[in-house]
């Protein structure tokens, strides 16, 4: 058996800016084509933030429409944790902003960087307070305003992305029916050169050269990260259902992280899942970084794909390269 924690997803929702930047917007500006796009990553849209709105301003609505929805008052969140490559700021953490802003006056948190698996790290993370019993509710928060970071004449990699946050409430799970089966999280820092920014750190602190030299935007490796990312994800979700005992056939739902569709499909394809059994929004959101896996439980819940006691595994590989992967008993 796994590493099973006694804690379980009570709540999700996110939150998209309005503006939506299709690919015939986008045709406007780059040199690419809609048909281009859709054929090599299945996006058709994406929502960009307008100027002003920044990650924690998403993670804020996506914060507020989830207590809202779960009628919890804000003064009973113990702990928010934001998954963020793209914060307000190097200090202080969007978490800081998020816990002022919605009245979580008894929270402390921190933000992760775990590039596209972020969330996966956070959700792995915040669950192991709730179920050591020192934590009763945790705010996970996934956000990221890719925008902020794209090189618009770079053509192969700024399509891919779009704005967005994902927030879940994790409290504890009384019974092993429902809540977190197991998880698996690894990092292979070899690939960290095949998708990073460069500047911006302290190794290259912003400076006119490194704007000039367009240091501050997503550089990205698409074939080498295209590789990993199906055998990674492969690789965690086969490995969380076998030593549970599970095989594709139990599993009712699987959300991977929205990067491209050919990787979706290349996984769904080893993993011999149906359809039915693939959450899939990248047509409409692009990939949203550590925003993908709350908006695709989101939307999973939304359209009534996932009812309480289904099997469902969430998995995702990143920058780093990081891989995460989580394997639960949905619970309501």
């Amino acid at each position: 058996m796994g590493k099973r924690i006694a804690a379980k997803i009570t709540g999700v929702t996110g939150y998209l800016p309005p503006r939506v930047t299709t690919n015939l917007d986008l045709e406007k500006i780059v040199d690419t084509s809609d048909e281009w796009i859709r054929t090599r990553t299945g996006i058709r849209e994406r929502h960009y933030v307008d100027p002003g709105m920044a990650a924690s301003h998403m993670a804020t609505a996506a914060a507020m429409d989830l207590l809202k929805a779960k009628n919890v008052n804000p003064e009973e969140i113990e702990m928010i944790i934001v998954a963020s490559v793209t914060p307000d700021m190097m200090f202080p953490a969007t978490a800081c902003l998020v816990q002022d802003r919605i009245g979580a006056k008894n929270a402390w948190g921190f933000d992760l960087s775990g590039a596209c698996s972020g969330f996966v790290y956070a959700l792995t993370v915040g669950s192991q307070f709730v179920a050591a019993g020192t934590h009763r509710k945790v705010l996970v928060i996934g956000s990221d305003v890719m925008t902020s970071i794209l090189d618009f004449k770079d053509r192969a990699t700024c399509v891919l992305f779009g704005d967005g946050a994902g927030a879940v409430l994790v409290e504890r799970a009384e019974s092993d029916k429902e809540g977190i089966v197991d998880f698996m999280n690894d990092i292979d820092g070899s690939g960290g050169c095949n998708l990073y920014m460069p500047a911006g750190g302290s190794l290259h602190p912003a400076s006119v050269e490194t704007v000039e030299k367009r240091m501050h935007y997503v550089h990205q490796e698409g074939q080498q990260v295209f590789k990993y990312a199906v055998k990674r994800m492969c690789d965690v979700s086969s490995t969380l259902l076998e030593r549970n005992g599970f095989t594709n056939r139990d599993l009712a739902l699987l959300v991977p992280h929205q990067a491209n569709m050919r990787i979706i499909r290349a996984t769904q394809e080893r993993l011999e899942l149906d359809d039915a059994k693939v959450m899939v929004n990248i047509d409409r959101y692009g990939n949203t970084t550590a925003a993908t896996i709350p908006l695709g439980l989101r939307d999973a819940v939304n359209e009534k794909r996932l009812k309480k006691g289904d099997l469902v595994l969430i998995v995702s590989v990143g920058a780093g390269y990081t891989t995460g992967g989580i394997l639960m008993r949905w619970a309501y």
